[in-house]
């Protein structure tokens, strides 16, 4: 994939970062929780200990 910078980046701006000894790195996210509701309604409430436990029996049939 091409990096073309933005327009708007000011190129003497960067050099002088870079110039001070910072560095340009590529950060990593962690992966979110498996109990952690996605849906709308369900965003940011964990599952209960009965919902845990079919989900877990769930993932096991499965293997």
């Amino acid at each position: 994939m091409k990096k073309v910078p933005k327009p708007n980046t000011d190129d003497a701006l960067i050099q002088a970062f870079l110039e001070k000894g910072g560095q340009v790195k590529v950060g990593q996210t962690k992966p979110m929780p498996h109990d952690m509701g996605i849906s709308k309604n369900q965003w940011g409430n964990k599952l209960t200990k009965d919902e845990k436990a079919a989900l877990k029996a769930d993932l096991d049939s499965k293997d």
